[in-house]
């Protein structure tokens, strides 16, 4: 890549059916909209995507269908995040068949690596990779974080393209953004959509915010603001984006309440289906009214 990919790349929920049947005409809505909206990109199989839940054979299905929809409108970023390492690697080479355009990947998540054996990992891993590799910090759920030295030396790997960050720690991200500096093709992105406006003022290149997956537009014009140094239409944006995250991501007492509420909302607004990839279960008429009440009085529906 000659330029660092930059804008708003939703983490794309996975339309499901049931337990391992994608809702196929879903996810076709699912992508038109955000692609509609003026997104830059899309990422599958992350975190909202609820990636490391389901079945290989529904992945490389999603990979495929999407790819297939996208048709090359908008890059598509493939989560291969795996305890298995072999696995990363055939899910990395499925995506590329299909006509994907970046892998993304987190540490291994169930054995803790310590900082040698996991630079170890990213260079064996990239030394296998058919496409760009993004590194995806995201140490709440892994038990382990990129460390910067680690970013540093993966600046000297031609494989790597940047970094998603979803630490929440912004001195950690102010010193990605000084480790990027040194290659013009390096992104830093941002995972949560209540520091993105900030993160992109102050240099990173753009959010993968799950609350894209309801309204992309809000969040492509916050952007455009921020990149642009607009101050005043940046604060007017983010006070909206902190208003749709504190309506949605707040019904329900889990964790899992972020994602069972983007899912409901797009049911809600009639583009996919709301089932969970178990261990979760969709959100039931309590949580749909309250879901529903918030989506009318941030203008979503009627």
């Amino acid at each position: 890549m000659s330029q660092p990919l930059s804008g708003i790349i939703p983490p794309l929920v996975t339309p499901l059916r049931d337990r391992d049947t994608l809702d196929c005409a879903g996810l076709e809505r699912l992508i038109e909209h955000l692609i509609g909206g003026g997104v830059s990109g899309l990422f599958i199989l992350g975190t909202t995507g609820e990636g490391p839940s389901l079945s290989y054979r529904l992945r490389r299905e999603l990979i495929e269908r999407t790819c297939k929809q996208t048709a090359g409108r908008v890059p598509v970023l493939v989560g291969i995040t795996d305890t298995s390492f072999t696995e990363s690697v055939n899910l990395a080479k499925h995506s590329a068949e299909a006509g994907a355009t970046h892998v993304v990947t987190a540490p291994p998540y169930y054995f803790p690596a310590a900082p040698p054996e996991m630079q170890e990992y990213i260079q064996d891993l990239v030394a296998e990779m058919p496409l760009p590799m993004f590194l995806y910090n995201m140490p709440g759920l892994t038990k382990v974080s990129f460390e910067i030295d680690l970013v540093r030396r993966a600046l000297d790997m031609p494989g790597v393209c940047g970094v998603k960050d979803s630490s929440c720690d912004m001195i950690y991200f102010h010193r990605l953004i000084e480790v990027a500096k040194q290659r013009a093709d390096w992104s830093v992105l941002v995972g949560p959509e209540e520091l993105t406006a900030e993160a992109v003022l102050l240099g990173g290149h753009g959010g993968i915010n799950g609350g894209a997956n309801l309204n992309p537009r809000l969040y492509v014009e916050m952007y455009q603001a921020a990149a642009a140094q607009d101050l005043k239409r940046t604060r007017e944006l983010h006070a909206q984006v902190m208003q749709l995250a504190g309506s949605i991501y707040t019904v329900g007492r889990h964790k899992s309440a972020i994602i069972k509420g983007i899912k409901c909302g797009l049911s809600l607004l009639g583009i996919c289906e709301d089932h969970m990839a178990e261990p979760f279960q969709r959100f039931r008429e309590p949580e749909r009214a309250m879901i529903r009440e918030r989506l009318v009085k941030l203008g979503l529906i009627s």
